[in-house]
């Protein structure tokens, strides 16, 4: 059964290490996700004329560019407006699950998201309120135990907290997979 190693960091300088440390250990860009705010605003991107989900609750943006190196190369990766909760930039498979949040799951916002991926809605909110409060939220997806063990120890070593594991119910692919 898949399950998801989900933590968070503080900077962007961690994210890319544990993405990066990931990547080295053989992980698909399409099986790790990563959420954070967009401190820079949506206006600094330049949008592409077309949507991710129905009246325009969630624009498609070529922000891979932006993006440090390696997590600018994960799959799917884009910003996000998402009413009530503000701009964030996601990539992976929960871009494609934060973007059908923002077109009405009834939770809403990023807690919704991450409710639809698998992860109890106490957790789900608590991950939220970091990422509102400015950390950055990296999930990784694992076939095996080992592949569990692994992420959580690059998490550990790079000083990511709430480290949770969680089974993947229903995770969406990412759209670039």
């Amino acid at each position: 059964m898949k399950k998801s190693v989900i933590g968070i960091v503080e900077s962007e300088i961690q994210a890319e290490q544990i993405v990066s440390e990931l990547r080295v250990g053989n992980v698909a860009s399409s099986d790790i996700s990563v959420l954070f705010p967009d401190k820079r605003g949506t206006k600094d991107f330049a949008h592409e004329h077309n949507t991710k989900a129905p009246e325009g609750a969630v624009a498609g943006v070529g922000a891979g560019g932006l993006i440090g190196g390696t997590i600018g190369l994960l799959a799917g990766i884009g910003a996000l407006a998402i009413p009530g909760v503000g701009p964030f930039i996601a990539a992976g498979p929960l871009m494609a699950a934060l973007s059908g949040a923002a077109a009405g799951a009834t939770l809403g916002g990023v807690a919704g998201a991450l409710v639809g991926l698998g992860i109890p809605e106490i957790e789900a909110k608590t991950y939220e309120g970091k990422v509102h409060g400015g950390n950055i939220l990296i999930a990784v997806h694992v076939i095996d135990n080992d592949g569990e063990k692994r992420a959580r120890a690059t998490f550990e070593k790079h000083h990511a907290h709430d480290v949770s594991v969680t089974s993947d119910s229903s995770v969406p692919k990412a759209a670039n997979a």
